[in-house]
């Protein structure tokens, strides 16, 4: 991810994000309000009742008469710490909800976000950090939704009642203590700071860690047969002593602050309860009075040792908020029309016209991916894309699948610019096969069903049918609902490819990308897939799909309606295989390499 001052952020830099999320639970917010103030009020009225159990229930007199106020005074007291104790569950209920709530609602909508960005946003972010984003910094927002922030508000409330019944009580000595405080808030306010930058940094480096991690283990294989083993680790743990030391740094500014509040708070109350202790002995205070000073003091004192601590949080959660709302802040540059036309019912194929396009990729603005690019492809025709590697062969599935826009010209679907269509109505139109199947970690009827959701068992085992993945499918430990395992470790390279053929198929697009298919494949293998993929170009009736291959293996596009041959972006021959064979041009190059080898 890029630094702060890189990225594109959102205008709310701190906690105040937090409140689009907090809105829809105004009712329980309440309550939980509610429940806060009361339990701050139950624990002020306990100095209260302490006040009138000492002065009250032990002042001399009939001793019969004392113990019946004592019992009163006692009672008293134990109602105070019902309604203490009762307030306190409930507040506590409805915090911890609301933070679950709130921190389920974030990482919704952040991971929503995040998949209808365009590919160039993961060509400068790694997967890594937005699961860091989503797991870490989520976490640091629950704990401040559903406990710090709580606790920084009940005892800001009991703090301040605190404060104005001790100014009450004893005007002159608490108006002293009261203006030391204000001073204290001073050093505390540059300490929140330094602590937010501190735990910016801590997370940052987090997301390093778990960026790196990440990155390997989806690599394992290939980090294995390197025998890079011990060297990844060394990577990790720089990365992880690297965030370790972020985090020490920002404990050690934390405690500080901590330290700085409670001792220098502490001070200034003592001293408070220092002239209230001459007060009773030169008999301007009764011990009642003083218990319940005291008592108050106490409830001071701990307010702010405990805001010292939600301060620290607090800071820490606004760094983790303004990651999120970078994330959040991150508009795609590819999205739908606010006003999309209507586009015509599919047909079994449509035609397709690429017009003047010019392009090149976010991060190589320099290198023109495709240049003055001019092509027309009729219904159902089949146009295989062929050239060397950074030809521009993958630019124009990119293009036609619109995860990217072209600098100039456009692409027209049926006689519609591509740009004005819905993204989900474009890509429901076009079905692809990679040359890497991607399959889920999940079984293989819902693999396949990936492809249309809403289509019925039945459906399933029919594309499963056609693209002879049904036979292999059968043969798993519990057919259809077998496990396949993470990117589908289980099966081999064909059968993975005619599981993706099988999806395709099922979606019943107009038009196929088929992206080096069967590039991958043993000799039997493609065989296979290369039958289940003249199944795949054909409709339900037996009508051609619009049918575009890429393929570096010439054998496997012999058959196609046209062959266009691209090179720097710029197509250079196009025809039937014997056409451009004959035209012994760069075609009939590669094909000499290839079939004569």
């Amino acid at each position: 991810m890029s630094t702060p001052s890189e990225s594109v952020k959102a205008p709310v830099k701190s906690l105040s994000g937090l409140v689009p999320f907090l809105k829809p639970y105004k009712s329980q917010i309440a309550l939980a309000l509610m429940f806060l103030v009361l339990a701050a009020v139950s624990t002020l009225a306990f100095p209260m009742a302490l006040r009138s159990l000492i002065d009250g229930g032990l002042a001399i007199g009939d001793r019969s008469s004392q113990v019946m106020a004592l019992e009163g005074h006692f009672f008293e007291l134990f109602g105070v710490a019902v309604a203490l104790g009762g307030f306190s569950a409930a507040r506590f209920y409805m915090v911890s909800w609301l933070g679950e709530r709130v921190t389920a609602d974030l990482r919704n909508a952040v991971y929503g976000h995040v998949l209808e960005q365009s590919p160039a946003f993961f060509e400068t972010t790694q997967t890594g950090e937005v699961l860091s984003r989503l797991s870490a910094d989520t976490t640091l927002v629950q704990t401040v939704v559903g406990s710090s922030l709580s606790m920084g508000l009940r005892n800001a409330v009991m703090g301040l009642g605190a404060l104005i019944l001790l100014v009450w009580n004893n005007p002159y000595v608490m108006l002293q203590v009261l203006g030391i405080l204000v001073l204290i808030v001073m050093p505390s306010l540059w300490f929140g700071r330094r602590v937010r930058k501190l735990s910016r940094a801590s997370q940052d480096r987090l997301a390093d860690s778990s960026a790196i991690a990440g990155e390997v283990l989806n690599a394992i294989n290939t980090v294995q047969a390197y025998t890079a083993e011990s060297r990844e680790s060394a990577r990790f743990t720089r990365s992880t002593d690297e965030t370790f030391t972020a985090a020490v740094r920002r404990s050690k500014a934390r405690a500080v602050l901590v330290a700085f509040i409670i001792i220098a708070t502490s001070a200034a109350l003592l001293w408070g309860l220092y002239q209230g202790t001459q007060a009773v002995i030169g008999g301007r205070m009764t011990a009642g009075h003083l218990g319940q000073t005291v008592m108050y003091v106490i409830i001071l004192a701990s307010a702010f040792a405990v805001l010292g601590e939600v301060y620290g949080d607090l800071q820490r959660a606004a760094g983790a908020t303004e990651r999120l709302m970078e994330l959040l802040g991150s508009h795609s540059p590819i999205r739908s029309p606010a006003l999309p036309l209507a586009v015509p019912t599919p047909q079994t194929g449509s035609f397709i016209d690429f017009d003047g396009l010019q392009f090149s990729y976010p991060s190589r603005t320099a290198q023109a991916a495709l240049s003055n690019f001019n092509l027309c492809i009729r219904a159902g025709e089949t146009v295989a894309f062929v050239g060397s590697s950074g030809a521009g062969k993958s630019t124009v599935f990119q293009m036609l699948l619109r995860f990217y826009d072209p600098q100039t010209g456009e692409i027209r679907i049926d006689g519609i610019n591509i740009k004005h269509w819905r993204l989900g109505d474009l890509r429901q139109r076009l079905a692809v096969v990679p040359q890497d199947a991607v399959i889920f970690s999940t079984n293989a009827m819902e693999n396949i069903r990936y492809g249309r959701p809403d289509a019925s068992d039945e459906e399933v085992r029919a594309a499963a049918h056609a693209a002879f993945a049904h036979e292999f499918i059968m043969a798993l430990p519990e057919g259809f609902d077998s496990f396949l395992g993470e990117r589908g470790v289980r099966l081999s390279g064909g059968q993975r490819q005619r599981l993706a053929i099988a999806r395709a198929m099922l979606k019943n697009a107009p038009i196929l990308l088929l992206d080096e298919a069967t590039s991958a494949l043993d000799a039997e293998s493609e065989r296979m897939v290369q039958a289940a993929l003249e199944t795949a170009m054909k409709g339900k009736n037996g009508e051609r799909r619009t049918t575009l291959i890429i393929a570096h293996r010439l054998a496997t596009v012999q058959k196609a309606d046209r062959i266009v041959v691209l090179e720097q972006g710029r197509i250079v021959e196009q025809g039937t295989h014997a056409c451009l064979v004959a035209a012994n041009g760069v075609y009939a190059k590669l094909a000499e390499l290839q079939f004569t080898h």
